[in-house]
């Protein structure tokens, strides 16, 4: 069973390509799914994003406030690094348990689903890198129309991920998810990865 990486900036798309995966029989390993599990009320990790982004990062009933742990974490390269130092290795066993069980359920593949994928551990876990690209001014308007954030916010974002180089040097195959390009067409040349 191979194991694919599915990564690219955010708002870029890569939701949409985990759903075809899905549908052509994949087991999908959702990143931000597992952040959150590792970040829930009383955990180590959460424990440890607390010491290194200040003790306002949790609400009044010890739960996480995300989006202010993202302006912190996101302001900065320094800040993203410091945030995947923590998460990380948690990450990463949990992909591999995840991965353990696509290959018990006799999946087609194990896709993992994580915008920081390459800058993490689970990168070693992957046998082929999936980039899925668009543009900046596309990219952050789709980020503004999901996330209910400011643009200011949405910028900050964007500016915190490394430049498209860097992903499509790693990359085995790149998604275009932006017009001229037909994103079911683009998807298709997935079939030949996953046989």
């Amino acid at each position: 069973m191979l194991t694919i990486g599915l990564t690219g900036k955010t708002g870029a798309g890569k939701s949409t390509a985990a759903l075809y995966l899905k549908e052509k029989g994949c087991h999908i390993i959702d990143g931000d799914v597992i952040a959150r599990q590792i970040t829930e009320k009383g955990s180590p990790v959460l424990l440890k994003l607390q010491q290194a982004f200040g003790e306002d990062i949790l609400d009044e009933k010890g739960e996480l406030i995300r989006k202010r742990l993202a302006e912190r974490a996101f302001s900065s390269r320094q800040g993203t690094a410091l945030l995947n130092s923590i998460t990380h290795p948690e990450i990463k066993r949990r992909c591999q348990k995840e991965i353990a069980l696509a290959k018990s359920m006799d999946c087609k593949a194990a896709v993992i689903d994580a915008a920081a994928l390459l800058e993490g551990d689970c990168k070693e876990l992957c046998e082929k890198i999936v980039v899925v690209t668009a543009p900046e001014d596309i990219r952050l308007e789709r980020i503004l129309a999901r996330d209910a954030i400011t643009r200011q916010q949405a910028a900050t974002r964007i500016k915190a991920q490394r430049d498209d180089e860097y992903y499509f040097s790693q990359a085995d195959i790149i998604i275009r998810n932006y017009p001229p390009y037909d994103i079911q067409d683009e998807l298709l040349r997935l079939e030949e990865l996953i046989g």
